[in-house]
């Protein structure tokens, strides 16, 4: 890693720190997805017990019961191709969408598990080789029902087994966990509880909007709007390029998580690997603010500045011009307090609240102005370097990525799967193209409704008899031959890094 020492702390106190030996940072942040990890396991219920013993049963088929997906094609072969009869050859019947229709009515949710989620693509990320694999069978799935019961430690050998559960189940959505050592609906049956855990999983990251509630003025909770989803695009820009450049990583899968947040999925095969103490220690470096939203400084790092936190200030200065002091306006007149209780020098504080306190509607872009312009007038006791620093500080403080940390942390948590959608606002999770971040429009991802309506209304052909998939049909097209292509590199990478192994295996053998 080209850069050990953690943002905040001098090189001579980091010299000697490796990433497995970074203390964890404790964060006091709990989204929606961090809870659905800690979520109860079946058997706590009764209910519950019984649901999975169903669905464990329903698992439990023979692979010739098997049906062939719909949305199978040459590059992404179905996991288990079967020859379809007379009667599942035909093509469902169309959903007609009414302005009564609701996106959760289980014949929506059916229709778009049926027609347009991705199993061949969603297979090939997970497993990382196109014949069925541990990295997919031991895979855990948890399932939200329609009746809210929550359904953990659930696999399956096969895309289409998974896709056979969903249409028989319509979860409101699924997350996915970790790799296990064996198989999660065999954990009951293991002699000894050491034989079940977590191998791998992709690094996570967690990006929400409320974490940024204190410093927005747009929207507050769920609600989110253009100005304030500046917030994410800081984020995903950061952190992206510091995974990149700080940690080598080459495939990282950024998805809109339908409402209000991104998740960043770290899928290199040494991210995957990590155990949970070097998370912690990646979370841990990427994090800065401390502290709750009381008022108080939230950012104390040393001098010189971390690489990490001067690359990332050059990033944000732009968007801290544009999107903080025009767009969001922090520094109204009862919120100047705040802006003044971080500059350190006394006799500048006091000229500013003056010249503040006589124009009570002063913007916020003519308030940072007039910290220089105080300044230089002669209103500082402190030195202009101490001034600077603090200013650097406050851009931080309104731009840098609040992360989500305990989501990053530990190996078996579990986060909403890409493509699955939101039961909120009936939005599909797309995957973000990180080239094209600042383009990406939250509320112009389609939901579920939308897409349905597509399909009945597409006026295309079909050329030279190969038949046109549903999503090709819809505004989702362009976001699944993204997932195609991102699938592409990391799965080009999977098998060079196998056909290495194998080479260095049989040249160790050589005499």
């Amino acid at each position: 890693m080209p850069h050990s020492v953690t943002p905040g702390s001098t090189p001579a106190e980091d010299s000697s720190r490796t990433i497995s030996q970074v203390e964890p940072v404790k964060s006091e942040l709990d989204t929606q997805d961090a809870h659905m990890a800690d979520a109860p396991s079946p058997a706590d219920t009764p209910a519950e017990a019984q649901a999975e013993e169903r669905m464990e049963k329903q698992a439990k088929v023979n692979l010739e019961d098997m049906f062939d997906g719909e949305d199978s094609d040459p590059e992404f072969p179905s996991s288990a191709p079967q020859p379809k009869s007379e009667a599942e050859s035909s093509q469902p019947a169309p959903i007609r969408i009414n302005p009564r229709s609701v996106f959760s009515d289980p014949e929506i949710m059916k229709a778009f598990y049926q027609r347009l989620f991705p199993f061949r693509y969603l297979f090939q990320w997970l497993n990382h080789s196109p014949s069925p694999t541990n990295d997919f069978a031991h895979r855990e799935f948890a399932f939200t029902l329609p009746n809210d019961a929550y359904l953990r430690y659930q696999s399956f050998p096969t895309a289409d087994l998974l896709r056979k559960q969903c249409l028989d189940q319509l979860p409101s959505r699924f997350e996915i966990g970790p790799v296990y050592s064996a198989n999660p609906r065999d954990r009951k049956t293991l002699r000894k509880a050491s034989s079940f855990r977590p191998l791998a999983k992709e690094l996570v990251f967690d990006i929400d909007m409320t974490d940024y509630d204190d410093i927005r003025t747009c929207c507050t909770g769920a609600s989110i709007c253009h100005k304030c989803w500046a917030f994410i695009t800081m984020a995903i820009k950061v952190l992206d390029v510091a995974l990149r450049e700080d940690f080598g990583f080459k495939h990282i899968l950024w998805v809109y998580s339908g409402r209000r947040g991104a998740h960043a999925w770290v899928c290199d095969k040494r991210a995957r690997e990590l155990d949970d103490t070097k998370r912690r220690a990646i979370a841990g470096y990427l994090e800065l603010l401390k502290g709750g939203d009381q008022g108080g400084k939230r950012v104390n790092v040393h001098r010189p500045l971390h690489p990490h936190l001067d690359r990332s200030l050059n990033i944000l200065k732009e968007h801290f011009q544009a999107s903080i002091l025009h767009e969001q306006d922090p520094w109204t007149e009862e919120k100047s307090a705040h802006l003044l209780n971080l500059l350190p020098d006394p006799t500048l504080r006091a000229a500013l609240q003056k010249k503040w306190d006589s124009s009570p509607s002063r913007p916020s872009a003519s308030k940072w102005a007039d910290i220089d312009s105080v300044a230089k007038s002669g209103a500082l006791s402190k030195s202009s370097k101490d001034l600077l620093e603090a200013k650097q500080d406050i851009v931080l403080e309104y731009t840098y990525p609040r992360l989500d940390a305990e989501v990053s942390k530990k190996l078996n948590h579990l986060l909403k799967s890409p493509f699955v959608v939101h039961p909120g606002t009936g939005r599909v999770c797309v995957p973000i193209d990180t080239r094209i971040v600042e383009e990406f429009d939250p509320l112009g991802v389609p939901t579920v409704t939308q897409l349905l309506t597509e399909i009945d209304e597409w006026q295309g052909t079909e050329e030279d008899g190969k038949k046109v998939q549903d999503w090709e049909k819809t505004s989702l097209k362009p976001y699944i031959e993204f997932f195609k292509v991102f699938i592409a590199g990391l799965l080009k990478e999977e098998k060079s890094g196998l056909k290495r192994e194998r080479e260095e295996g049989t040249e160790a053998m050589e005499f």
